[in-house]
């Protein structure tokens, strides 16, 4: 799901994430023999990076202790160049947030969405992809901008940012289900015409799910002066990831913003986002709102967003 969703209740968040706590402990089992190099880095633990995740496959999934999935693919690679080992704790997305703001985990990943407000209580990384505007639709069936949207029948999952772009569309349904088997079940059966969801959730239910018949398409971005004039349009637009630390983990976040950087320079990102059916121009290329969002922010008035465009 969208990574810009509202969060669950604090007091849930935090027995969520004691309880990861409680069961993650690294239990003095630290690695012996960690460099200097890695110990600097400044991890709760040395040479053990603490990651809070939760069950969102194929962005992240825990098996075996080990987490897989695209976010985790990424962050096992530059764990190992950094002489990190990963240990995963799982929990909920309210929880992965509030983690890294009282430092309990070292970074939480799994499409979180960067944005003003939550660099205030934390850190971002450099984005690992961007996450385009999906659709489900009904193989057959071509939606390409906002404009084609007008008085269909769409969709998404309760508490997602979407819901509020799809009541902006003039003569749109909006069609709200508890999660995204919900939104395929209805689409297969010809109930709704369009499910926004997170772009690799849709690739994966294309191959688990052939009998629904749907396709995945991309959304043209909005125009700045269709936002402008209905600023909820905004949530159509490509947001950029980040894997989130502790603001007390500046170097850590350092370290892996230069390994994703050179990820996308050695094709590592492109192999990925492919091993997962995804199309790299639209992970992995950003929209020129990606650079000024963060410019004067939290990255400096020249920062220019990784990209695999030459």
């Amino acid at each position: 799901m969208t990574r810009v969703r509202p969060l669950a209740a604090a007091l849930s968040a935090t027995l969520l994430l004691l309880t990861a706590s409680a069961c993650g402990s690294d239990g003095g089992d630290a690695p012996k023999n960690v460099s200097a190099g890695t110990a600097a880095l400044g991890t709760l633990t040395p040479g053990i990076i603490k990651v809070a995740v939760e069950p969102y496959a194929p962005y992240t999934s825990v098996r075996g202790g080990k987490i897989v999935g695209l976010d985790g693919d990424i962050l096992n690679y530059a764990a190992k160049k950094l002489g990190l080992q990963v240990k995963p704790q799982v929990t909920d997305f309210a929880g992965m947030l509030a983690g890294v703001q009282s430092r309990r985990v070292d970074v939480t990943i799994g499409g979180v969405a960067w944005s003003a407000d939550r660099q205030k209580q934390g850190l971002f990384t450099d984005p690992p992809y961007y996450s385009p505007p999906a659709m489900a639709v009904r193989s057959g069936k071509t939606y390409k901008t906002v404009d084609d949207l007008e008085g269909l029948n769409l969709s998404t999952v309760e508490g997602y940012v979407w819901v509020k772009s799809i009541q902006s569309v003039p003569g749109a349904k909006l069609h709200a289900y508890p999660d995204a088997n919900g939104v395929f079940d209805d689409l297969g059966a010809g109930r709704i015409d369009v499910g926004f969801l997170d772009p690799l959730i849709i690739i994966a239910a294309q191959k688990q799910r052939p009998d629904l018949k749907i396709s995945t398409e991309y959304l043209t971005p909005p125009t700045a002066d269709q936002v402008k004039a209905k600023p909820a349009y905004q949530y159509f637009q490509p947001y950029q990831t980040g894997f989130y630390l502790p603001k007390q983990e500046a170097k850590l976040e350092q370290a892996i913003s230069a390994q994703i950087d050179a990820m996308y320079k050695n094709g590592e990102l492109e192999k990925l986002v492919k091993k997962y059916d995804g199309d790299p121009e639209q992970f992995l290329v950003p929209d020129a709102a990606a650079a000024t969002a963060r410019r004067g922010v939290d990255r400096p008035q020249d920062w220019t967003p990784p990209s695999i465009a030459k």
